[in-house]
């Protein structure tokens, strides 16, 4: 640890203080969320624009020699569930102030257990009540930036006091690795970097990490009814995580995924630097595009290529159950929608429910949901010859706006766009999600039998969204995100329960398990692969200080990016070779890094 202490210490210059041109978000915070989920499995601004102008090569922000000697002589407290250390906090602190600007106030930026509104902030982006109970590890730290020069700061007080950093944008991780940990961890909660800046001439826009979907899509409709841009559809998701992880929506056959619509970013790394695509080069700048941002540093801010849509698009949703052939509709859907037309996405949901014919029994409804860049005469006629086994009718149809057709799918029966603001989902409930590929059609008898045990294993539902179109056009290696060409489509696996406790949680745990068992035979295999922000600590973990981490990363690691994956590592191994930014599916440095001290 000495030894460490004085080559950090003899690494970097006495700091100086960078000041840059984005302006503060607003003081006035929309409202946030409540709780959210994510459960351990230890077996397996105004609208300013928040671009910096960054000198050619970025300065870095560095504490002062005597406090980070301190920091290094003095190990952290192994608690993660109690108070911080009042001495670690103190610390912690007085870095900070020495690393960013006097009138910052950047006390008044960071949260312990003994803040009175530490677990108002903690929870305010929480999305799965599985990971906020009392058992649940929290952090020792809460740092929330208004300024880069903050993060820079932090993300060096943090390496040096020891203790692992997690960055959270919207809080929607499935297993909330952005903030909770087994190890000791602060939180960068980076909600107050929400500015976005469009330009609809240049059909491009600037939008920050802690910035929603939903605020994203309200913006570019200030600016233009006939742009959009292709992401997903829950207006609380954080940009950060969703376009770091790949990103997609109901524009995927037609525009592929968010990543695919990013041309530029802004990173700090490890060692405190600001980065553009410019200064961090190619290979990270593609790292950084589906392979999971927190693996690399901090994503700042994102330029995204918006997209065009037409002034009207048309929506429907057709529901069949098991006694109206819904398993002739269900097997033709696998034929017809990833094949169809690209300005057309039929995503389907399957999902056990009461039955409406037999009392006492439980069927299957099949629902298809649909989004057509077009009207709905051309709609209706297109699938009367594709998709008979549909039977859509024109009443089935809505036209409206692109932005209507945002609150059509994520907000149901809202009609004014500036809902879209909200950041407090309509509800929070105890949650898991698996993800798998379908690369083959399934067929009719092996759906029947697929039908069965879904009903057998409880309440776990299907999300069914077709790929083609697009995602046939771009190559496996362009983004680290792999899963195009050759796949039909991808199933999402979905329970939720409002039942709290453990014995609850081992239930509906155990059903959603059962069902990804039963589905082996019909997914892709070697690997059988998932998507990254479907994020399933079933699939594998890196223990931390683990020795192996190399070994244990590929095997979540080969299903989430397939033949990417070794790419990624060696990234990674270059960009952050002692694992600072670690979590339980980060992406793993190369093993002969590892022998030379890497502090996971």
């Amino acid at each position: 640890m000495l030894f460490f202490t004085i080559f950090f210490i003899i690494s970097f210059p006495k700091k100086t203080h960078r000041k840059t041109n984005i302006p503060p978000p607003p003081p006035n915070l929309v409202s946030r969320g409540r709780a959210y989920n994510a459960h351990r499995q230890t077996n397996k601004q105004t609208e300013t624009p928040p671009r910096a102008k960054m000198k050619s090569r970025p300065t870095n922000i560095l504490p002062a020699v005597p406090f980070l000697l301190l920091l290094f002589l003095s190990p952290p407290s192994p608690a993660t569930g109690a108070a911080a250390d009042a001495s670690v906090y103190q610390s912690f602190l007085r870095c900070l102030e020495t690393n960013t600007a006097p009138e910052d106030k950047i006390s008044d930026l960071v949260y312990s257990p003994t803040n009175r509104t530490f677990n108002s902030v903690l929870q305010a982006y929480i999305r799965n009540s599985r990971l906020n109970t009392s058992s649940t590890p929290k952090p020792s730290i809460i740092i929330t930036p208004t300024k880069i020069p903050h993060i820079q700061a932090a993300v060096l007080c943090t390496k040096a006091a020891g203790y692992q950093l997690k960055t959270r944008s919207g809080g929607h991780d499935y297993e909330g690795l952005s903030y909770v940990s087994d190890s000791p961890f602060f939180i960068l909660d980076m909600f107050n970097f929400r500015s976005i800046e469009i330009d609809a001439a240049a059909k491009s826009g600037w939008v920050q990490a802690g910035a929603t979907l939903g605020e994203l899509y309200y913006r570019i409709w200030q600016k233009s009814n006939v742009l959009g841009f292709p992401a997903g559809i829950c207006p609380t998701v954080g940009v950060g995580g969703h376009l770091s992880g790949a990103g997609y929506g109901n524009l995927l056959r037609k525009y592929g995924l968010s990543t695919d619509n990013v041309v530029d970013a802004q990173i700090v790394d490890v060692n405190g630097k600001l980065l553009d695509r410019a200064s961090m080069g190619e290979d990270l700048f593609w790292a950084i595009r589906g392979g999971g941002g927190a693996s690399f540093g901090v994503i700042i801010a994102y330029k995204i290529v918006l997209v065009p849509v037409p002034e009207t698009v048309t929506v429907f949703r057709v529901e069949k159950y098991l006694e109206q052939n819904a398993t002739d509709m269900a097997y033709q859907w696998q034929l017809v929608a990833p094949k169809t037309t690209k300005d057309l996405f039929m995503r389907m949901l399957l999902q056990p429910v009461s039955s409406k014919t037999k009392k006492g029994e439980t069927t299957v409804r099949a629902s298809v949901l649909a989004e057509y860049l077009g009207n709905a005469d051309s709609l209706v006629a297109l699938l009367g010859k594709e998709f008979p086994e549909l039977g859509l009718k024109k009443e089935d149809c809505l036209e409206m706006s692109w932005i209507q057709s945002v609150l059509w799918w994520g907000l149901d029966n809202e009609t004014n766009p500036a809902v879209l603001l909200s950041r407090q989902p309509e509800s929070v409930n105890f949650g898991k999600r698996k993800s798998d590929y379908v690369q083959n059609p399934i067929p009719k008898a092996s759906l029947e039998w697929i039908w069965k045990k879904m009903i057998e294993s409880g309440k776990t539902g299907f999300v069914f969204n077709p790929y083609g179109g697009a995602m046939d056009e771009v190559p496996a290696t362009e983004t680290p995100f792999p899963h195009r060409a050759g796949n039909l489509y991808k199933i999402q696996y979905s329970i939720s329960w409002k039942e709290a406790g453990v014995e609850a949680e081992k239930k509906y745990l155990g059903q959603i398990r059962r069902i990804y068992s039963y589905m082996t035979p019909f997914v892709s295999k070697n690997p059988r692969s998932a998507y990254l922000n479907y994020r399933d600590l079933d699939i594998g973990i890196v223990q931390p200080a683990s020795k192996n981490s190399f070994d244990e990363g590929k095997v979540y690691g080969g299903k989430y990016f397939n033949g990417n994956f070794e790419r990624l590592v060696k990234v990674k191994t270059a960009v952050d070779p002692h694992n600072f930014f670690w979590n339980e599916q980060s992406i793993p440095v190369l093993p002969s890094v590892l022998k030379f001290g890497s502090k996971h």
